[in-house]
């Protein structure tokens, strides 16, 4: 059977697991987990990526990603491969610590990072692991609510804010929203086994996912070709907006490289982008 397409654009919300060879263990003590999580801030720095909820269990791991540059295969190459790496070091091991590729399920943003967020969090409680939340360290629960730091790569305010405008008054109705979701199904609507969201958002990303198809079937040679510097975009343009969405469709460029030539937050960008297409 072939290998399912990897769909990635910018702003994409995915639902990461990747579990250990044979349901093996990929951690084998408390310095791993603390090694993975220190990992995983070096990707998103490098990356750009956005963790809204992580959970990471004996044997795999839950991560819901944002990506606002369209680079998730490279970021999951580099967190599983290093880590692979390292844990053969530190444990005298050799092989592979992954069982194949990791799961990667595309995600309604809006429908679902709440739902996915308290699905992620809820795992060692489902697994009989713990009774309370608070007995599993290694997940995003204690620096959602208060209880550990949130390092910068975890976007708890952003969670929060979905529920309510205060700090203190958003966490507590979180805490009972999570509660809540004890034996709530989550995967009754996914589709295709790499969609989680209703008929538009599936048939709107079925059909980025024929165009990505029919993209790589194209001779390398005559693909696009090199990607021309950005000022050189921003000189040839009749103005920064068409620049900008000239330079990002070249391929060459992240939403972020183009944020930082032309001093805007890469959300901007992504916007310039976006209204271009309408």
């Amino acid at each position: 059977m072939a290998r399912p397409l990897r769909l990635e654009f910018a702003g994409a919300l995915y639902h990461i697991t990747s579990r250990g060879n044979e349901r093996k263990a990929i951690y084998f003590d408390d310095t791993d987990f603390e090694l993975f999580l220190a990992l995983l801030g070096k990707v998103c720095e490098q990356y750009n990526w956005v963790v809204h909820a992580y959970c990471l269990m004996t044997n795999h791991y839950h991560l819901l990603v944002e990506t606002p540059d369209a680079n998730l295969s490279k970021g999951m190459r580099q967190l599983n491969g290093t880590f692979t790496q390292a844990i053969n070091r530190q444990h005298q091991r050799v092989g592979h610590l992954f069982q194949g590729r990791y799961k990667a399920i595309l995600v309604d943003k809006d429908a679902y990072l709440l739902e996915l967020s308290r699905y992620i969090v809820l795992n060692p409680i489902r697994a009989k692991m713990v009774q309370e939340l608070d007995d599993w360290p290694w997940s995003s629960w204690h620096a959602v609510m208060g209880k550990a730091a949130s390092p910068a790569w975890l976007a708890t305010d952003a969670l929060l804010s979905m529920i309510g405008k205060q700090r203190k008054t958003a966490r507590e109705k979180y805490a009972a929203f999570v509660q809540q979701g004890k034996g709530v199904p989550v995967w009754d609507k996914l589709s295709n086994q790499i969609f989680l969201g209703n008929d538009d958002f599936v048939q709107s990303h079925l059909a980025r996912l024929h165009e990505q198809d029919a993209l790589s079937d194209i001779p390398k040679k005559q693909r696009r070709g090199k990607a021309l510097s950005l000022t050189e975009y921003e000189h040839a343009a009749n103005t920064r907006n068409d620049a900008i969405v000239t330079a990002y469709r070249s391929g060459g460029y992240t939403l972020k490289e183009i944020g930082n030539h032309f001093g805007l937050h890469y959300s901007r960008v992504s916007k310039i982008v976006a209204k271009s297409k309408t």
